[in-house]
Parts: C-alpha cells; sequence; structure tokens
C-alpha cells in the first residue's frame, strides 16, 4: 500500500533546504483501511534538509478531519495540528526500528513518507472525541436530552443519620 505521491525523490536534489507540499483526504486514510474519519482536508509541509550522510525530515500537518462525537455520535470537524521530525540514514539494509530514524539502502534515490505520515495524523486525533457543543452547552441533540433525563437526580431530604454505635466510637477518640 505505499502511495507514489509520496515518494519524495531525493536523488537530485543539492545539498540544503527543499520544501514539499502534499494534500490529504480521505482517501489516504481509507487506502491504509482506517475508516474512523468521515472526511479529511490536511496540508502537509514536507521540508527536507539534505546533507552529504543523511536527510532531515520535517512534517507540519495543519487541517481537520470530520469523526463522530463519543458521546452524542454527531459529526463535526476536529482540527488537526501535528509536527515531527524524522531522519533518514543510509546503511546496509532497509530499517525502521526507530520512530525517528530510518535506515535506507545505499543507491537508493527516494522514499516514501506515507506511513509517517498516516501515524503522526492518526496520533494527532484526541482519543476521547467530544463535539465542541458538548463541552460549551450549545449542542442540542436527543442523545444529550436522553442522557440529561437518564441522569440521576439528588435527594433533598437525604440528612445524615449517625450510628450511635460510630459515636460511641467517636467518643473515645476525644477522651483522652
Amino acid at each position: 500500500m505505499k502511495q507514489k505521491e509520496f515518494n519524495v525523490p531525493f536523488s537530485g536534489l543539492k545539498q540544503g533546504k527543499h520544501d514539499f507540499e502534499f494534500e490529504i483526504d480521505n482517501k489516504f486514510f481509507e487506502s491504509f483501511g482506517y475508516d474512523e474519519f468521515n472526511a479529511a482536508d490536511i496540508k502537509l509541509q514536507l521540508q527536507l534538509n539534505k546533507t552529504a550522510t543523511m536527510l532531515e525530515l520535517e512534517f507540519n500537518g495543519q487541517g481537520s478531519v470530520n469523526v463522530n462525537c463519543d458521546i452524542t455520535s454527531e459529526p463535526y470537524d476536529q482540527p488537526i495540528d501535528s509536527q515531527m521530525d524524522l531522519v533518514v540514514k543510509f546503511g546496509e539494509a532497509f530499517n525502521d526500528d526507530d520512530d525517528e530514524i530510518l535506515i535506507i539502502p545505499h543507491g537508493s534515490h527516494q522514499v516514501n513518507i506515507a506511513q509517517y505520515v498516516y501515524e503522526m495524523l492518526v496520533l494527532a486525533v484526541p482519543q476521547k472525541r467530544v463535539h465542541p457543543g458538548v463541552a460549551d452547552g450549545t449542542l442540542k441533540s436527543e442523545v444529550l436530552d436522553k442522557l440529561e433525563e437518564l441522569q440521576p437526580k439528588e435527594s433533598s431530604d437525604n440528612k445524615e443519620v449517625n450510628d450511635p454505635r460510630w459515636d460511641k466510637l467517636k467518643n473515645l477518640l476525644t477522651d483522652k
């Protein structure tokens, strides 16, 4: 599932910084089998710093994904703002065991960043997704009305009744 549009060619680039831009929509996440987003509109800026021995990649993703609220199931746009750094070094064989260092074989002329972009953006979404209208009380929905109706009521006639056995024990502490 390597998306070819996320292959970043570096072999013909001069040493120094180079900028790339990508538009990410819901098709990108669907290609990974991830269907938690209703829609996605994210702009990804990638700055590649090429040196003689390695590549430094700086990812910056901004935009929004449309997700369903965990409380009301109402869809809403969740803002996304995520950054990540990745160092690409050259070695004998491909190795992506480290989260921050990618080793690619000598003689490679491009690097595919799709998996790193996917992980960065999915992890940028909060685990608990709550519609902003739930927090400030402006969202009106049947689910919230039903939750309010089923919420346990506080009883006003909850008078404190002491057990006389405990009162005798409390006296022992004060009789010193």
